[in-house]
């Protein structure tokens, strides 16, 4: 899934961002010294949204793509003129500085970490990121992503496309595990822990194709 992120990396026609961008892309992303977890292996949450190995760069990887289909609607549709490059590179740098926030939790899953219980991952994002010079219109769109209700609310076209291409991916992932954790309690697991995207997609089609004998085949394989 890295390899997908690095794919729309590349897709960056400015040069100088283009490579800003990448040089975010390595472990840990900003270099603190604090301890951090692997780009590949962060969640993107502990509890809520991609809250499994892995769900960073694959949140991030869906969040662009989303964010490119919106760009084509407001291109084709709307009449409007967007900067792919500052959607492309803040959707990507977006979330990354959440390798700081999580740390692996005994019985395991994630938790947040002393560090980021400090100093939250858009914070630590949007400071770097100004310290390295990065053009303000991609910096507002990293600061704006959480849409309102975030510290700074999307005042761009670009910033607003990030905002909601980060809303449907983490609503959408949520739902999914969640209606799968629900399935599997209804089949008698107490504390279900679905680990994958692939896993809730899997049970819940289960569910819809096979009705619950489907779901118990799953949780038997």
């Amino acid at each position: 899934m890295l390899d997908i992120v690095k794919s729309y990396v590349g897709m960056i026609k400015d040069d100088k961002l283009r490579v800003m961008v990448s040089e975010f892309l390595v472990d840990p992303p900003a270099g603190f010294d604090a301890p951090s977890l692997p780009l590949e292996i962060c969640p993107a949450g502990a509890f809520q949204h991609h809250c499994y190995t892995g769900g960073l760069v694959e949140h991030t990887a869906s969040m662009v793509r989303i964010a490119l289909t919106l760009c084509d609607i407001v291109e084709e549709y709307y009449g409007g003129e967007l900067d792919r490059d500052v959607v492309i590179a803040s959707s990507i740098l977006h979330d990354l500085m959440k390798c700081y926030c999580y740390e692996e939790a005994e019985g395991g899953g994630y938790r947040g970490s002393d560090f980021g219980g400090h100093v939250d991952h858009l914070s630590l994002m949007v400071g770097e990121m100004m310290n390295r010079g990065f053009p303000i219109a991609v910096v507002h769109a990293v600061a704006g992503h959480h849409g309102d209700i975030g510290p700074t609310k999307p005042k761009s076209l670009e910033a607003l496309i990030v905002s909601l291409a980060d809303l449907v991916d983490s609503e959408l992932n949520s739902k999914l595990l969640r209606a799968a954790e629900y399935l599997l309690r209804r089949c008698g697991i107490s504390k279900p822990r679905v680990l994958s995207s692939r896993e809730a997609v899997d049970i819940v089609v289960a569910k819809d194709h096979d009705g619950w004998e489907g779901v118990r085949k799953i949780i038997n394989e």
